[in-house]
């Protein structure tokens, strides 16, 4: 039986592809565009992903929200935040309702 793929593996391959020239991973050519373009890119993922929700075309909410996660995981390596890092404040949140977790957040 072979282990699922996770976004710990995607993460380490995007690590893998940054060190790639950028004539030869779109991953190193995003990096090498800087922050703001990884950001840029993944914004127009965000609003792909949205459409195909409110269409309700299951495929391609499925293809955009893995281009999602992936331009999501390029933007915390762009910015050299580790994906660990967001799994902890995921797994801190999960200690109290999403309400009231909501609620106690500085405005």
């Amino acid at each position: 039986m072979t282990t699922p793929f996770t976004l710990t593996d995607l993460e380490a391959r995007i690590a893998e592809r940054a060190i790639a020239s950028p004539q030869e991973s779109w991953t190193a050519k995003l990096l090498a565009a800087g922050p703001e373009r990884c950001a840029k890119k993944f914004g127009e993922e965000a609003v792909e992903a949205v459409i195909a929700a409110v269409k309700g075309d299951r495929a391609e909410l499925i293809a955009e929200s893995a281009d999602l996660l992936y331009h999501l995981l390029v933007v915390l390596k762009s910015r050299d935040v580790a994906l660990q890092d967001v799994l902890s404040q995921l797994e801190a949140r999960t200690a109290t309702s999403g309400l009231a977790e909501k609620a106690a957040r500085p405005r």
